[in-house]
């Protein structure tokens, strides 16, 4: 077992050197016999291991990591498919336009403040070199919103955008297919809806939002 432990560290190094890194500060590569990233029970270990992960290679381009933030016993978790430059540039999620749309769409329709939420991603980093966000990066950050939903244990997910819905609901679902429907995910429920970026560039959107919005309030 320590043998295998010691060549999943040796591959996890390898592949650090094929993403064109020469140092990393020194961390703890914990590995499951899988060959899966064993991550800690503990939501500010679990930060601090997302802010020492080079598993993929935004993390060649970020300015830092976007954890989350909130409530960590929410009931309900919004989850966004990655942060933006704003976002990038100061470590919180949906701080720029989208999030001022997000804070409104809490505090104003769900009559909730925006820190008994939670508010995360699937991306805990920023995509600045392309548009498309690429299956094997969602693959390398998967386990991060997992463990998450995990340790929060909500009632209810809202999947803001079709990666985001596709994530976590283990399917190829757009938003189109399963907008403002209760999708039952054992641990918690699922509903997908637009994104407020989408709806920033969507405006004509914002009604069918803001029925979404009513369902959400009417379950909690």
């Amino acid at each position: 077992m320590k043998r295998l432990t010691h060549l999943l560290q040796l591959k996890r190094l390898y592949q650090l050197k094929n993403l064109g890194y020469n140092h990393i500060d020194l961390i703890e590569i914990d590995m499951a016999s899988n060959g899966v990233l064993k991550l800690p029970s503990d939501m500010q270990l679990l930060q601090k291991t997302v802010q020492n992960c080079h598993l993929c290679s935004l993390s060649k381009t970020r300015t830092q990591t976007v954890f989350g933030e909130g409530n960590e016993n929410a009931d309900i978790v919004f989850v966004g498919e990655a942060p933006g430059a704003t976002e990038d540039s100061i470590g919180r999620p949906f701080a720029g336009r989208a999030g001022g749309m997000l804070t409104r769409m809490i505090e104003n329709v769900l009559q909730l403040k925006r820190e008994d939420v939670y508010i995360t991603y699937i991306l805990k980093c920023h995509p600045s070199s392309h548009t498309d966000i690429s299956a094997s990066e969602i693959m390398e950050c998967k386990s991060y919103i997992q463990k998450q939903l995990e340790l929060i244990r909500p009632k209810l997910v809202v999947a803001l955008g079709d990666v985001a819905v596709a994530t976590l609901s283990n399917s190829k679902l757009s938003i189109s297919e399963i907008r403002g429907e209760f999708i039952d995910m054992n641990n918690f429920k699922l509903l997908a809806t637009h994104s407020p970026s989408f709806l920033l560039r969507n405006p004509s959107k914002k009604k069918e939002t803001f029925q979404d919005l009513l369902k959400i309030k009417s379950f909690l």
